[in-house]
């Protein structure tokens, strides 16, 4: 048997352990592998490309960020047009991807991606193509699954930047404000926040008020604490609701960005303090994965090869409650996770004497 797989949208950490768990796993069935190259790009004959995958050309690769294969979130499959909202793959194009993959031979194809690739590989599924999806996201913000590989590697990178933030801001008693990803979902900054040590969270899900942020710093003044940590998560919105963007904002995914500079100007003149802004950006898509994101990407593509042979397609490998399953696609593609304002991790915040700015 010929199998594909192919990963598609942003890059994260944790992407060549699933590669990797995928060829081993078919090797040992005695299945052929092609990679397709930048995504679903790749299944396209004009301008597509693919390679061959042994387990010799696994070696190594769960060890290095990015993909072996390259990626994409452009180009003729997009079918996630924003929040909510879902494009229809134009029929010559599923065509001719469903030519390509039946000239090559392969029988069943893996798409490891996020809600908008995931949304992609609904549509194929739906089309008659043999598909399994592989969650991928540092967000965290899949509904269906407890955890996505790349969010652990994403939230250590943000500990390690508060550890070196909270130094320098002491040294200089700063308002420290640190932008992290996660687009419309406060996990990166909850769980980085909480493991950085810092004394102030703001996230998408929990309304907050940037006076009641400057009271809890001027207190702290008060009591002799002359450094503040900040960690804003992207996606959080200003007073009314309103998300601070950059680039365009007609774009199909409009490209947050910016609130963590909004938040040092106006903290600063409420608090009389030196306030400075870091945004990590994409260092929290490259790097090394951690272990426990390596284990559960190898973990992942193991069990994706797994429900092919059980010809289990249309479904989506699952992490819950420390088991790997898998749920339909369908139940997966937009439910976002978001951080529950009354749930546990918010209660240990609220109990470490974080402020939420609420």
């Amino acid at each position: 048997m010929k199998i594909g797989v192919l990963n598609s949208g942003g890059d994260c950490p944790g992407l060549n352990s699933v590669i990797s768990g995928v060829v081993g796993a078919a090797d040992k069935l005695g299945w052929e592998v092609y990679g397709f190259i930048d995504g679903f790009e790749g299944l396209l004959p004009e301008g597509g490309d693919y390679i061959k995958l042994t387990p010799d050309d696994t070696i190594g690769i769960g060890k290095l960020g990015g993909t072996i294969l390259g990626t994409t979130n452009k180009g003729n499959f997009a079918a996630k047009v924003g929040v909510g909202d879902v494009a229809k793959i134009p029929e010559e194009i599923m065509s001719a991807a469903r030519d390509n993959l039946k000239h090559l031979g392969v029988e069943a194809l893996i798409v490891i991606g996020g809600d908008g690739s995931l949304t992609t590989a609904l549509q194929m599924n739906e089309e008659g193509f043999n598909v399994v999806g592989v969650p991928k996201t540092i967000d965290n913000d899949l509904q269906a699954t407890a955890m996505t590989f790349g969010f652990d590697s994403a939230v250590t990178t943000v500990v390690d930047a508060l550890d070196r933030l909270q130094t320098t801001g002491q040294s200089h008693k700063r308002v420290m404000v640190l932008e992290v990803m996660g687009r419309h979902a406060g996990w990166i900054a909850l769980w980085g926040g909480i493991g950085g040590g810092a004394q102030v969270i703001l996230l998408p899900e929990i309304e907050f008020d940037l006076n009641k942020v400057a009271d809890f710093i001027n207190q702290r003044e008060k009591e002799g604490k002359r450094s503040t940590l900040i960690v804003v998560a992207e996606g959080a919105s200003l007073k009314g609701g309103k998300l601070v963007t950059t680039g365009d904002t007609t774009a199909s995914e409009i490209a947050l960005g910016g609130v963590g500079k909004i938040v040092a100007d106006q903290i600063e003149p409420l608090t009389g303090k030196d306030t400075r802004c870091c945004v990590l950006g994409h260092l929290q898509r490259g790097g090394s994965p951690t272990s426990i994101d390596r284990i559960l990407g190898a973990r992942f593509g193991v069990k994706a090869v797994k429900m092919i042979k059980a010809g289990e397609y249309g479904r989506m490998v699952s992490y819950q409650a420390y088991h790997v399953g898998s749920v339909p696609i369908a139940d997966a593609v937009h439910q976002l996770r978001k951080v529950d304002p009354s749930g546990e991790m918010v209660d240990t915040a609220r109990a470490l004497g974080i402020c939420l700015g609420n």
